[in-house]
């Protein structure tokens, strides 16, 4: 069952001569419960294309559905809110909230919906993340490896029907990116859990199930990873 899926996406900017291609009819499906790398170089959509995924701009036209609803379709409040109950997003720069601590960054999502927190499935994340002797630290106590355990937790407890991961491994050192890229592989086997990550990077990608490769807007292949 594919969970994600686009049909002739295009981003234009600009006008004339500096009319820029972003996204250039990109069509894709992502099935649900896999894990997706997006691989492209800087300047190749890939950023303005989980941009569109994720309901935080609007493309020139084609169409973005996230089980199997159109997310266009929805008037800006309507979207905000399909987007906090729906899709989970890891951002390079974490993106935590510097005043609340670990427990309550990660359950801020799902009480800003006005829900009851699912406390034992909070905790197993919490384990299986090796977060659970932090939750009352403030993000600035952290390392960079583990804010971003902690964006990984955030985006997991409301239970997303996606999670798109923006270059999550962007700002820490390969040894913390192969250790949270780990993580990213256990919490979506585990949990069942779709995650979209773009990425630059070659040897994270592998660690996929399925690779999408982008090119001046453009999809130009897909392809089984190769688990290491």
């Amino acid at each position: 069952m594919d969970i994600l899926r686009t049909e002739n996406l295009y981003k234009y900017y600009g006008k004339g001569e500096n009319e820029v291609h972003a996204l250039d009819g990109v069509t894709f499906s992502v099935k649900k419960g896999s894990f997706t790398a997006v691989v492209g170089t800087s300047g190749s959509g890939k950023s303005t294309l989980l941009h569109m995924l994720g309901g935080l701009d609007r493309p020139t036209s084609g169409e973005v559905f996230v089980d199997g609803k159109s997310i266009f379709s929805l008037k800006e409040e309507e979207l905000t809110i399909f987007r906090r109950r729906k899709i989970g997003f890891i951002f390079q720069n974490y993106n935590l909230v510097p005043i609340l601590n670990v427990y309550e960054n990660i359950v801020l999502p799902i009480e800003l919906d006005g829900n009851k927190v699912d406390e034992s499935y909070v905790q197993e994340i919490l384990t299986i993340l090796g977060l659970e002797k932090k939750l009352n630290n403030l993000p600035n106590n952290l390392s960079g490896g583990q804010q971003q355990r902690v964006a990984i937790a955030r985006a997991l407890a409301s239970k997303p029907a996606i999670i798109l991961a923006d270059e999550p491994t962007g700002n820490l050192d390969s040894k913390t990116s192969m250790d949270v890229m780990g993580l990213l592989k256990v919490t979506s086997e585990k949990f069942k859990q779709t995650i979209v990550m773009i990425t630059h990077n070659e040897e994270i990608a592998q660690m996929a199930d399925q690779i999408i490769r982008i090119e001046d807007g453009k999809i130009v292949g897909g392809e089984r990873a190769c688990i290491q």
